[in-house]
């Protein structure tokens, strides 16, 4: 048995093909974050090299106004509902056309509240993912637009990585899904290993190279390396 597995991994060696790639190391997640809002930014909850959790709150603009308008539709829903079931309970003796004028005004009251919670929400920024803040663009004070698009902060994946690899278009049709790469790291002797999990379907038209992606681990990112693809 132990003979023909050695002589099987003779024979895939014989037709295996290397192909030379290089690649730079990008974050597995990264994102620009903003404001969906506009307004003056009131707090900012974390600085750069912060590790933040997915949903934490990183900043908030000055809401007091839309705070107080969230209250006053909460009173407005709490009478239009008493005002709806006290009419709901003689229903049998008024005009229907005045049930049904109580019975608006108690579901626009509902609908006018989510409207109000939802704009309080948009005056929050949260971590899109389980992250660290690389970059801040904006401080206590500063407007920010909505339309615009005002970066606040931007937040990469804390130690999940991507290569992303780059070879010759002449092989766009030998390199698959599932090849394994050899690679090292600029400045590091170390010999890693990784395995193909995306190609992209296009090719630079500037440089003619081919992309993949290998996932990585703890590189920072920027870093830029090569090696080589084993294919069949």
């Amino acid at each position: 048995m132990k003979k023909i597995a050695v002589l099987l991994l003779a024979v895939w060696q014989l037709h295996a093909e290397e192909i030379y790639a290089t690649f730079d190391v990008k974050a597995e997640k990264s994102a620009s974050l903003a404001f969906s809002s506009s307004g003056i930014v009131g707090e900012m909850k974390v600085d750069i090299g912060s590790e933040v959790k997915k949903d934490a709150l990183l900043a908030a603009l000055q809401n007091d106004d839309i705070k107080a308008m969230v209250e006053v539709s909460k009173v407005a829903l709490k009478y239009a509902e008493s005002d709806y079931e006290r009419q709901k309970k003689v229903k049998q003796h008024i005009n229907v056309s005045l049930f049904e004028s109580y019975a608006y005004k108690y579901d626009h009251a509902k609908v006018q509240l989510k409207y109000q919670e939802a704009l309080l929400d948009k005056t929050y920024l949260r971590a899109p993912f389980d992250g660290i803040i690389t970059a801040k663009h904006s401080e206590v004070g500063d407007v920010v637009s909505g339309q615009m698009i005002t970066k606040v902060y931007d937040i990469q994946s804390i130690k999940e990585r991507k290569l992303i690899l780059k070879f010759d278009q002449k092989y766009h049709e030998k390199v698959k899904v599932g090849d394994r790469f050899t690679y090292k790291v600029d400045g590091d002797d170390t010999l890693y290993t990784g395995t193909i999990y995306k190609i992209y379907p296009t090719i630079e038209s500037s440089t003619r190279k081919m992309l993949a992606e290998v996932k990585a681990e703890g590189f920072p990112v920027g870093l830029f390396g090569d090696g080589y693809i084993t294919v069949k």
